[in-house]
């Protein structure tokens, strides 16, 4: 349960957790065994109230917690000043929480810098997102902007170039050479990347497929594209090797 996951991680800030009064269970007992342990306030209201605070009432299971993030930080206030390698996954226009959840917990395990999740048309780190990211969301590096154009803008203002992924569209991914500083963009599940943001793409690149395939899952194509990334950033130096500053990422 993403409450629970959040309680017990010391990097999560859970301001307070409220349950529905008819909730029960061994979940149940374990948050507020968990709260009590990190002297974080049990507020207990009807069910109604904890839907209207989840937004979810499907999923939220009768408890809700209140939690900040500390990864979690405006994308013009990380850039400032950062110089160097910039390595980070665009999302834009992606609706589906669970999408986003699955490509932050990718792009964490790929050694990626962030990701940028836009405020508008892009879900909360909420519940879904929480629990498909496995609770990697509570302390991961998510940048915000007010959506994706600003997000492109930024972006480019920063000398970070745009990447697209899109179904046949320009060179294998593997063939394109990828600047230092870099953002790749996944467009929504339907649509793809937006007409606002695509004219900042400055090289567009695809996932060649076999067998009649006509496209992937965002999340899967996501997680192909991170590693690439990851790869080209840490090839040459043995495992467990880490990313060297300022160093050109190229194929």
């Amino acid at each position: 349960m993403p409450v629970l996951e959040a309680l017990l991680d010391p990097r999560a800030v859970v301001r307070r957790v409220v349950i529905a009064r008819r909730a029960q269970g061994d979940a149940v007992t374990r948050i507020i065994e968990a709260a009590a342990a990190r002297e974080v306030r049990v507020e207990w209201a009807d069910a109604a109230r904890v839907t209207r605070l989840s937004r979810n009432g499907r999923h939220d299971q009768g408890v809700v917690a209140e939690v900040t993030s500390p990864g979690i930080v405006g994308l013009a206030e990380w850039l400032g000043g950062r110089e160097g390698t910039v390595s980070l996954l665009l999302l834009d226009g992606l609706t589906n929480p669970s999408n986003v959840g699955m490509l932050i917990r990718t792009a964490t395990a790929a050694g990626l810098d962030g990701v940028v999740l836009p405020r508008a048309g892009s879900p909360d780190i909420g519940p879904l997102v929480v629990k498909a990211s496995a609770g990697v969301a509570l302390s991961a590096t998510v940048l915000h902007a007010a959506d994706a154009a600003t997000a492109a803008r930024v972006l480019g203002s920063a000398d970070v170039a745009l990447v697209g992924l899109a179904a046949g569209a320009g060179r294998p991914i593997w063939e394109v050479p990828v600047p230092e500083r870099v953002a790749l963009v996944l467009g929504n599940e339907t649509s793809g990347v937006s007409p606002a943001v695509a004219p900042r793409v400055t090289e567009w690149c695809t996932i060649p497929l076999a067998a009649g395939v006509e496209s992937l899952n965002v999340a899967a194509a996501g997680a192909i594209a991170a590693f690439e990334l990851a790869r080209r950033r840490f090839a040459g130096g043995g495992a467990g090797a880490r990313p060297r500053r300022g160093r050109p990422l190229t194929p």
